[in-house]
């Protein structure tokens, strides 16, 4: 057999190639999220773990909760190759909110909203040149329906089509996300209405419908709960691919991954490019 001899011809079509696999990442790129309520960031051997964990999960965007720091502490937590931090936190050193944005993705800030007692923050941006509005939310421990519903009346005009809200909500949207398979009660029914009005949806149980996997145990009442939650507005529902609930070492709680996908948006309205197969001829010596 004769060797494959490489031509002028053989390069151009390595670059077309190369090319077309740039022009397909430009269509459907891809994106992680993580969410994951740490318990506390205020031990240098816990931030090391939390920065370990979160290199090997390699997410797009990183959302943690009670993170327990103060505003002098914020440049504490530090994660190579996540240098776009952004916190929310209180004076006392409870709750905290804070989200890390990867070095390798195209992610364009326009707005910040945080409050100050670090219970949630906002983001309004572009991530691949899609708009996204992220809110990461630590719920407190009593009240949480109340407090949800009334901070998503205070942020309806920031909720649309593009927007993700993670965290730690303190609350089961429904009975299947408790172990007990109690009933919930009317603020969580009223919570459940505002979701429907905002056109949001829990995207874990759209996505598995029948699921019974959870977030939280509590050694006071032996029951296992999902009280962690991702959001989304229903008519993105095509771009989640894939979400997971997933194991930390460190925390009292799991962490959730969620896989977004813009390729059918893409496709809709863009002309895919074709191989002009004639180049594919080789020559044999």
């Amino acid at each position: 057999m004769g060797r494959l001899k490489h031509t002028g011809r053989d390069t151009k079509v390595m670059q077309e190639i190369q090319i077309t696999s740039d022009r397909l990442s430009a269509l459907s790129p891809h994106a992680s999220i993580i969410t994951l309520n740490v318990n506390g960031l205020n031990s240098p051997i816990k931030r090391h773990k939390v920065a370990k964990w979160i290199k090997e999960q390699d997410p797009t965007i990183c959302c943690l909760q009670e993170t327990h720091l103060s505003p002098k502490d914020k440049r504490r937590l530090r994660v190579k190759g996540w240098r776009t931090i952004l916190q929310a936190n209180s004076k006392e050193k409870k709750a905290g909110v804070a989200i890390l944005i990867s070095d390798q993705v195209d992610f364009k800030i326009r707005q910040v909203k945080r409050d100050t007692e670090g219970q949630y923050i906002m983001i309004k941006a572009t991530l691949h040149q899609e708009e996204i509005t992220l809110i990461n939310i630590y719920a407190p421990n009593t009240g949480a329906p109340r407090f949800i519903k009334q901070l998503l009346t205070d942020l309806k005009e920031d909720v649309n089509n593009n927007t993700i809200i993670v965290g730690d909500l303190n609350t089961p949207l429904t009975s299947m996300d408790r172990s007990s398979r109690q009933k919930i009660n009317k603020e969580i029914v009223e919570l459940n209405e505002k979701l429907k009005q905002l056109d949001l949806i829990d995207i874990y149980r759209s996505l598995h419908p029948e699921g019974a996997e959870y977030t939280f145990f509590s050694s006071a009442h032996g029951t296992f709960s999902r009280i962690d939650h991702m959001l989304g507005n229903k008519a993105s529902l095509y771009k989640f691919k894939k979400i997971e609930i997933i194991t930390s070492i460190f925390s009292d709680h799991r962490a959730i991954r969620l896989e977004i996908n813009y390729k059918k948006k893409a496709e809709k309205g863009t002309k895919m490019w074709r191989l002009n197969n004639t180049l594919l001829n080789k020559q044999w010596i």
